[in-house]
């Protein structure tokens, strides 16, 4: 191979390996999250980072342990759908390596009852949901606990659990169900903690329908989560900025006003 037709080779692998490059950046980012709220702002989001040349695809689950599975498989780029507390969680439990780029919205949970109008109403014995996962179902007792229904252990921190209850007065009977579940089972309930994108698909709306609400400033602010080894790839950086800009954050405070409160 004589030098001109090595540099035709060369260039053409040059030109080549430029257009696969291109090709990839066109290829839309596959974003997890939770049906409700979350796929609902991730669509205005959308719309903002198409403005800066980055294009998603929303990919919407039913439950919280899917989404964080298939980013760590590559299934996924990102998701938004979770809390810091549930991310560390599952990175201890399943060895993911998978961070937090940046905050997105606060979803404070709520509690709910279609058969008392208040928590002091609530009989001795009686049966109260919980999420089942860690982090969510803690949350859940603390609100009990600002509430004065019951006490915890102090060292439980932010992941008690009914074995952490110390003092129950009323006696409450804690039934824990996947959180996607709680709002159709209101009616086996007396009361349930149930997340507001939960409560707000099943026609629930936090400021009007909850009994109890936890503090919004909490530590559970959601994130958006990507694989370790993507955390400073420049879609990560836009991803961020169209999430965090002022037309999401309008757009959040006046389509939930106040359910959902945004954490940037």
């Amino acid at each position: 191979m004589n030098k001109r037709t090595l540099l035709k080779s060369t260039l053409a692998l040059a030109i080549a390996a430029s257009a696969g490059a291109v090709l990839a950046q066109d290829k839309p980012i596959k974003i997890g999250a939770t049906a409700g709220p979350h796929s609902q702002i991730l669509e205005q989001v959308k719309k903002v980072a198409e403005r800066d040349g980055l294009k998603i695809q929303i990919v919407e689950f039913t439950d919280y342990i899917q989404p964080n599975a298939a980013l760590s498989t590559g299934d996924l780029d990102a998701n938004s759908y979770q809390h810091k507390p549930f991310l560390d969680q599952q990175v201890k439990d399943r060895g993911y390596k998978i961070v937090s780029v940046g905050y997105t919205v606060n979803f404070p949970i709520g509690i709910y009852s279609k058969k008392v109008k208040s928590l002091k109403d609530l009989k001795e014995g009686a049966r109260f949901g919980l999420p089942n996962d860690p982090t969510n179902g803690g949350r859940v007792l603390l609100v009990l606990q600002d509430q004065g229904l019951i006490k915890l252990n102090p060292k439980a921190g932010l992941k008690a659990t009914p074995i952490d209850v110390v003092e129950n007065p009323k006696k409450l009977k804690f039934v824990e169900l996947e959180a996607a579940q709680l709002p159709r089972s209101l009616d086996d309930l007396d009361a349930a903690g149930v997340n507001t994108n939960y409560a707000i698909p099943a026609g629930l709306h936090p400021g009007k329908d909850a009994i109890a609400q936890e503090n919004a400033k909490s530590p559970y602010v959601n994130l958006i989560a990507v694989r370790d080894q993507d955390k400073d790839k420049p879609w990560v950086a836009k991803l961020v900025k169209a999430y965090q800009s002022e037309e999401v954050r309008k757009y959040v405070q006046t389509e939930f006003k106040g359910a959902v409160i945004p954490g940037f």
